[in-house]
């Protein structure tokens, strides 16, 4: 049986959550305060000792920010160098040219799925957000309809496709064999992915309405293309871009794949995993793009550091905001809501592929991290299915990985960053990204449970 006190921290943190949104898009308070209030007074409602209870947000804000600051700040830092020099606008040009505009959606999706296979999502999300305000404006498309599919894509290879870290994860948990995984994650994944991105996205952009103007958007998509014909600075080659775009995925690629190269714990294979981390991959991209996008480009070092310096302003809402997300997610956690979420979980009788997939889902749900909801519910599920050895531990890795995506909201860093660089309100994200995510768990469920009654 459930006792009561679990079923009293679900209805409470359900409440937290309802309570958050109608603040912040009825009431209209400002988000971060809300969501320190909403987490401080969540936290006494379940009885948290009070002397922890601002210990418990920071280290979760802390831990949030000690990646995301760095991802944000280093991404939007390549992004300023790829829109200022013309960077963007030639992988624009280019993507538009070989789909053309009516298919820019198609191409938004495999560029997501094709980028975000070695990074977290957040790493590939800074990576490619210039890209997809540069086509939106090009192309005269709401942004809605270009970003979507590549969120899509971005989301399903975290969840479900290897050698991301996050679903090898599951994969080594479950001990499944990683090429089937992959096998059979892209036989789930790319339809799922285009009917959460290419296809929702058609579906629901007519129905948001997105301001005209974008603070930061107008931080990588301000410049006017160039026409050599009128002396401007011409734009760099397609190559090149893609080369400067491609070096920290290539370098985390080459990270996630250090103990296949050389023996664990020697020098190089330390080293390959140092360069492959997602923070110093970026920075070398960084650094990379200075050469590449700036000195070969004419700029100089004073006009580099003025690029630099300029486009960081505009993130440090976008920053704070998905820092008290992660400190609302641990508020969670250390109350003992993802608690009562596995004993629900473990009292429901479901199938094996079901269950893992609801555990995922819940936690998700709790904490907000899909990361922690894949390593959380995979770990509870893999000693029950040695004793079940009917279930193919590749689909038990691909459902825990689609339900750990289900439904991204308040307490999700993600969240707050799609809002704030596509600048929508809390329920027009809502509307788009929480249910394209949530398009990705059910699909990607349904999916797996097809194909293990066809093998």
């Amino acid at each position: 049986m459930i006792d009561h006190h679990s079923i009293f921290l679900l209805v409470s943190a359900l409440v937290a959550v309802i309570c958050l949104v109608v603040l912040i898009a009825v009431f209209k308070l400002n988000p971060f305060i809300t969501l320190l209030v909403t987490s401080l007074s969540l936290a006494a409602v379940a009885g948290m000792p009070l002397q922890t209870v601002i210990h418990s947000f920071e280290a979760g804000l802390g831990g949030t920010l000690g990646h995301i600051a760095v991802v944000v700040a280093l991404g939007t830092m390549l992004g300023k160098m790829m829109a200022e020099s013309g960077g963007a606008d030639r992988i624009a040009y280019t993507l538009i040219k070989l789909f053309g505009e009516k298919n820019i959606s198609w191409a938004m999706v495999l560029i997501g799925l094709v980028v975000g296979l070695p990074a977290f999502f957040e790493v590939g999300f800074v990576l490619l957000i210039p890209i997809a305000f540069t086509v939106a404006r090009q192309t005269k498309t709401s942004l809605i309809l270009v970003g979507l599919p590549m969120l899509a894509g971005l989301s399903v290879v975290h969840g479900l496709v290897p050698p991301h870290p996050a679903a090898l994860l599951a994969v080594t948990v479950y001990k499944a064999d990683v090429g089937r995984t992959i096998f059979y994650a892209l036989l789930i994944g790319i339809p799922t992915a285009i009917l959460a991105g290419p296809v929702y996205a058609r579906i629901i952009a007519p129905h948001i309405h997105l301001a005209a103007e974008n603070p930061m958007a107008a931080q990588f998509a301000d410049r006017e293309a160039a026409d050599p014909g009128q002396g401007q600075r011409p734009l760099p080659s397609f190559g090149v871009t893609l080369l400067t775009i491609l070096v920290p995925v290539l370098l985390m690629l080459f990270g996630s794949w250090a103990d296949a190269i050389f023996a664990p714990k020697s020098a190089l294979n330390e080293a390959l995993h140092l360069v492959g981390n997602d923070d110093i991959a970026l920075l070398i991209g960084v650094l990379f793009s200075f050469w590449t996008l700036g000195k070969m480009r004419g700029f100089t070092r004073e006009t580099i550091l003025r690029f630099t310096n300029e486009c960081l302003a505009p993130t440090a809402t976008i920053t704070l905001l998905v820092g008290a997300g992660g400190g609302f997610g641990r508020i969670l956690q250390d109350s003992g809501v993802s608690k009562a979420i596995i004993a629900v979980a473990m009292h429901s009788h479901v199938p094996l592929l079901i269950l893992a997939w609801s555990l995922a889902a819940l936690m998700r749900l709790a904490t907000g991290s899909s990361t922690v909801a894949m390593t959380t519910a995979a770990g509870i599920v893999a000693p029950i299915a040695l004793q079940n050895p009917g279930v193919r531990p590749e689909l038990l890795a691909i459902v825990t990985g689609a339900g750990s995506l289900i439904f991204s909201h308040v307490n999700d860093g993600g969240f707050w960053l799609v809002k704030e660089y596509f600048n929508m309100s809390v329920v027009e994200t809502i509307k788009t990204w929480s249910v394209c995510e949530t398009i990705i768990a059910v699909t990607g469920l349904l999916l797996a449970l097809v194909v293990s009654f066809a093998i």
